[in-house]
């Protein structure tokens, strides 16, 4: 009888709970081999590659896009086949406990590509494989697994893959999974035909050229655009309809309205609307740490008005945000830095990293904007402007969404004034930038209308003291009421 293997969802990095399936390179019953990609999830940062752990024929399959896995659970099974290569049952490293670089690691010599080891732990940080008992060494404590797990030298770089004859990135056909962009029909223009996530958007916004023409008619909704087509040649007109009482359309009633009762109708990966949909990837991760920072922290919040009256011409006003900070943080230290509310210990940091809050369709990311206290004005802002493309093409590495010392969000871009922002441990401090405005305001001889910014400053009242925030606050309204 041949062996059988369960293979169980890695922790794909940093100790995350789950993941959720973008895409599967397989089905039950194909046959794969040793290494080869088997499914791409989505994680709280990112979308990776999992590749197979032995050469077989698949069995069964956890779930289908969409489904979320909980990190240990069956995530695939197998029937071994003895004549293909397997892994040496001394690679077999089971169950492990410990820190762990994990997936999602940036390789030194790659840039900022995403790399991970075969079972999500150490990673060799020098391109080369390491010293046969620094090697063993570092299997013994590979890092923070669940499931039985491989191990290896190798370093994986993610790459795009062709899946139905089209080349993309993992991450790519994730956005166009969501924007409802059959992947298949962009036109490619990286190299070699590669679609890239600037392709998919062209393709969702109709921009003229972006999709090729399809033999059977299929447009940018994907292959559920032909039976929607076929559905609606085949009802009456909307335009014959009588509206309903609150004057929505009988065809444009959701199956939970018309039917007066929650019932579901679609899967938890399509978009939604009157019905329970399941959290996924970086909206649920981010559920998850404001509920555990909620819990936590202390939090005390700060209001006071910037104002920037004697602004000159052509200030940035992130820029100068992110300027009067670090003088803050150079006036008090205690609100840059860490602390461990279990040990009841604080880390005053000598360096200014801060994390940038950045709104999407997927949720909350926070960057981390590295050594501000250094930058100028011009590097502050392509620094940002390079966090927030990252971002948004979701090419960000997951290293440069942490280990930042304090945050801005700069909300008032949208609207509001004061806010009481959210401290995410291990940081103490928080700040949040409203919408500009003009006030009155007194000065010698009568009143002036001059323009302010509004400003916000949570932070750990475990930490620091109502003085140490006072006067943190004070130092950014010194620096912004600078003419530059």
């Amino acid at each position: 009888m041949a062996d059988k293997k369960t293979f169980k969802l890695p922790d794909l990095g940093e100790g995350l709970p789950d993941a959720t399936i973008v895409e599967w390179f397989v089905k039950e019953g194909d046959t794969i081999r040793l290494d080869e990609n088997l499914v791409s999830m989505e994680t709280a940062k990112a979308v990776v590659e999992v590749p197979s752990p032995v050469s077989g024929k698949v069995l069964k399959l956890a779930g289908g896009p969409g489904d979320v896995i909980v990190t240990g659970a069956m995530l695939a099974e197998f029937e071994i086949d003895p004549k293909q290569p397997q892994r040496a049952e001394g690679q077999d490293t089971g169950h492990h406990h410990g820190p762990s670089h994990g997936a999602g690691t940036p390789a030194p010599d790659d840039g900022d590509r995403v790399v991970a080891s075969d079972e999500g732990g150490e990673i060799v940080q020098t391109g080369q494989p390491a010293p046969k008992a620094q090697a063993e060494a570092e299997r013994s404590d590979s890092g923070t697994v669940v499931g039985a797990m491989q191990s290896s030298d190798a370093v994986r770089s993610e790459a795009a893959v062709a899946v139905g004859g089209v080349k993309a990135m993992p991450a790519v056909r994730a956005t166009a999974r969501k924007l409802g962009v059959d992947i298949a029909r962009v036109r490619g223009s990286g190299s070699d035909g590669v679609v890239t996530m600037d392709d998919v958007k062209r393709a969702a916004s109709g921009e003229a050229g972006a999709l090729l023409p399809s033999p059977t008619g299929r447009g940018a909704g994907g292959e559920g655009a032909e039976h929607r087509a076929a559905a609606s040649s085949s009802e009456p007109s909307s335009a014959l309809r009588a509206p309903s009482p609150g004057g929505r359309r009988e065809s444009e009633r959701t199956a939970l309205s018309a039917s007066g009762k929650p019932m579901r109708t679609q899967p938890p990966g399509v978009s939604v609307s009157g019905q329970p949909e399941q959290l996924k990837g970086v909206r649920r991760n981010m559920a998850r740490v404001m509920a555990d920072a909620h819990a936590k922290v202390v939090a005390t919040t700060l209001s006071d008005d910037a104002d920037i009256h004697a602004w000159a011409p052509g200030n940035d006003v992130t820029v100068r945000l992110v300027r009067a900070i670090v003088a803050a943080c150079k006036a008090v230290p205690a609100l840059n830095a860490w602390f461990d509310g279990d040990k009841l210990t604080r880390t005053l940091h000598p360096h200014v990293d801060i994390g940038i809050a950045v709104d999407t369709d997927d949720g909350l990311f926070v960057p981390a904007l590295r050594n501000a206290d250094v930058l100028d004005a011009r590097g502050v802002r392509e620094a940002v402007n390079r966090l927030r493309a990252q971002v948004g093409d979701r090419s960000i590495p997951a290293s440069e969404l942490s280990g930042y010392t304090i945050s801005l969000s700069n909300f008032g871009m949208f609207a509001g004034r004061y806010a009481t922002p959210i401290v995410v441990p291990p940081c103490v401090a928080i700040v949040a930038a409203g919408r500009g405005r003009h006030q009155m305001t007194p000065v010698i001889g009568g009143f002036e209308s001059h323009r302010v910014i509004p400003l916000s400053l949570t932070f750990d009242h475990r930490a620091c003291t109502g003085g140490e925030a006072a006067r943190f606050l004070k130092a950014m309204l010194d620096d912004l009421v600078l003419p530059m």
